[in-house]
């Protein structure tokens, strides 16, 4: 989307800036450094040492020069946004890819990469520790699920398609080896990637079509249409608020299971893993031995967090889920948070950004969110009970 030249005219700082940062900004997409490329490998060696080895895993070359970007990210000159709003917004976005730029450039480090994972995305409170132990009191057996893994990567294809009809876009869908989660997108190449080897459940096929495609393609595809590219780069903090909508499309599709919840909770006990000092075997031995997930589970779950020399991401889906379910449960427009890859934090910029004419509402609305069915009368208790 074009800016009336009025407003391109009156804003023309504002404008230069977000078009150099989006430049400079293409090529530190921290998932696409963070997904080791020998999973498969260290996978079995863990399995065959009896889970005492710890994964030499391999990542990634770096493709930009990380000092030279920082330099350029600093020399925009902020001082002459005209709103304070939208400068103060520009200013945290400058800090927050320049810590991205230090995850990366870290990532393999052990230590060094773990201290700016914290930095950027922080790491478990004690309240988030007591919501993920309440959430895993649940019996499943309290809960019907259809758990069953009966369909491969290609089936998975034909699921997503189908399902995407629903949407007046397109995006590509591909098969990867090199990715810790079953399915991720891809936002600067518009791209769904599947793990190849990944076995799926029915349900899991709606939780992955709802969460992936019913919001974080929704939202890239919304930030295209946005006249900032701000809104594709990523405000700060934004991972927070996108998983949060994303699991809580899985919620309003119905097809959100304890297991799926209790998964998210894992997340939080094996990132708080981190904060103790465990290494890979310690984490993955507590959630095998003391919580009793089965091995590739328990795997998968120790991967995310472990990897790069520790990843703390992941409790964020959590938290996340809770600050968006609270949003919508108080009345509020979910539409304000579809605009791009945005963050709940700064409602107030975005609608004051519209207000002038530098950005617009949401063209794609996750289909989910327009269901006004009656909810799970489980996950309403457990989702309005969590601190």
């Amino acid at each position: 989307m074009t800016l009336p030249v009025n407003i391109a005219k009156s804003y023309s700082d504002l404008i230069n800036i977000d078009s150099n940062l989006h430049h400079l900004v293409q090529k530190i997409e921290l998932l696409n450094y963070i997904n080791p490329l020998n999973i498969e490998s260290e996978k079995k060696l863990f399995f065959s040492s009896k889970y005492n080895y710890e994964p030499k895993f391999k990542y990634p070359k770096i493709r930009f020069n990380g000092y030279e970007l920082h330099r350029k990210f600093f020399s925009q000159k902020i001082k002459n946004i005209k709103d304070d709003h939208i400068k103060s917004l520009y200013k945290d976005i400058i800090y927050e890819y320049s810590g991205l730029i230090e995850c990366i450039e870290t990532i393999g480090l052990g230590k060094k990469f773990y201290y700016n994972s914290l930095k950027n995305f922080g790491t478990p409170t004690e309240r988030d520790i007591e919501n993920a132990k309440f959430i895993l009191r649940f019996d499943d057996n309290d809960f019907k699920e259809d758990l069953l893994p009966l369909y491969n990567a290609d089936d998975a294809i034909d699921y997503f398609k189908e399902f995407s009809k629903r949407y007046d876009f397109e995006f590509n869908i591909k098969k990867s080896s090199n990715i810790a989660a079953a399915a991720m997108v891809q936002n600067n190449t518009k791209t769904l990637l599947l793990r190849k080897n990944h076995k799926y459940s029915k349900n899991q096929l709606k939780v992955l079509a709802n969460h992936e495609i019913g919001v974080h393609v929704v939202t890239t595809f919304n930030a295209l249409n946005q006249p900032l590219h701000v809104f594709s780069n990523g405000f700060p903090n934004n991972v927070e608020t996108q998983e949060g909508l994303a699991v809580y499309s899985e919620y309003k599709s119905g097809c959100l299971t304890i297991t799926r919840l209790k998964e998210l909770a894992y997340r939080v006990i094996a990132a708080d893993s981190l904060a103790k000092g465990y290494n890979f075997s310690d984490t993955f031995n507590l959630l095998h031995n003391q919580y009793k997930l089965n091995r590739d589970k328990a795997f998968s779950i120790t991967l995310r967090v472990h990897r790069g020399g520790g990843f703390t991401k992941d409790f964020l889906y959590l938290t996340g889920l809770k600050k968006v379910y609270d949003f919508a449960k108080n009345g509020n427009n979910l539409d304000v948070l579809l605009t791009g890859k945005v963050t709940l934090e700064y409602k107030d910029t975005i609608e004051k950004m519209q207000s002038l004419g530098l950005a617009t509402t949401s063209k794609y609305y996750t289909d989910s969110f327009k269901n006004t069915a009656a909810s799970d009368k489980n996950f309403e208790f457990i989702l309005n009970s969590l601190k």
